[in-house]
């Protein structure tokens, strides 16, 4: 039976191409990822925040699959409407389907209380407008951000086509301004990078977190499976 220790919904948006073969790719045997899509072509607010109203109906269809935790993997999407969205789209998700629910963005405050990262630098795909409102977001959790970068790609099938070099390189780049920092964190489910995780925490001697490093250390938590994957945070159980 797949998932024989955990099934692994996840809510995605319908343009996303990273996030499903970044999990698959990085779950600990006997557990498997299955998932339900919101309608979204491009990374606006305006698109992100009428994605979100779908997220119910993909819960439900993910209950179908008698899976054991869902995730809500879009970090933009789950931060849009800062504190307290999060939480509400948490719980919402995990009363439909009747089991543990996490979203992106809270995961990734979690995973960075976790490694004690508290000055960020922060590399995003995202344009000017959605990059401010991960900094507020993040700095409203109590964390600074001591750098940022965003490389202001609107279409979610251009974030999706960069490659973890893309990722490793601009988060290189970033580093060299920001020698400050006690972590980095790359945002983004569909931005590549979970590959360059221990290169990057190897070369530059921080942690590295992801959107879809969080979001899989999350879900396991939740179900209390033991984490395994790449990088530093799989390292850490809460």
């Amino acid at each position: 039976m797949r998932g024989w220790r955990a099934r692994i919904g996840l809510v995605v948006p319908s343009s996303n191409t990273t996030v499903e073969p970044e999990l698959t790719n990085a779950c600990p045997p006997g557990t498997s990822v299955h998932t339900a899509r919101m309608p979204l072509e491009d990374v606006t607010a305006d698109d992100l925040d009428a994605m979100a109203e779908r997220a119910i109906e993909c819960a439900e269809r993910l209950a179908h699959a008698d899976v054991d935790v869902i995730a809500y993997a879009c970090t933009t999407g789950s931060l849009l409407h800062g504190h307290g969205f999060d939480a509400e789209l948490e719980a919402e998700i995990g009363a439909t389907a009747d089991c543990p629910a996490v979203a992106t963005a809270l995961s990734v405050e979690r995973a960075l209380d976790t490694l004690d990262c508290q000055r960020i630098a922060l590399a995003t795909p995202y344009v000017n407008d959605l990059t401010r409102r991960e900094v507020d977001y993040l700095e409203e959790s109590g964390h600074e951000i001591v750098a940022v970068d965003n490389r202001g790609i609107t279409a979610n099938t251009d974030i999706g086509a960069l490659s973890p070099e893309d990722a490793y390189r601009q988060v290189d780049a970033l580093l060299a301004d920001a020698d400050d920092s006690d972590g980095v964190f790359v945002s983004c489910t569909n931005y590549p990078s979970l590959p360059v995780v221990e290169t990057l925490e190897a070369d530059r001697g921080l942690p590295v977190v992801t959107s879809n490093a969080a979001t899989l250390w999350d879900a396991l938590q939740s179900v209390d499976v033991a984490t395994d994957g790449p990088g530093q945070l799989f390292a850490r159980n809460q």
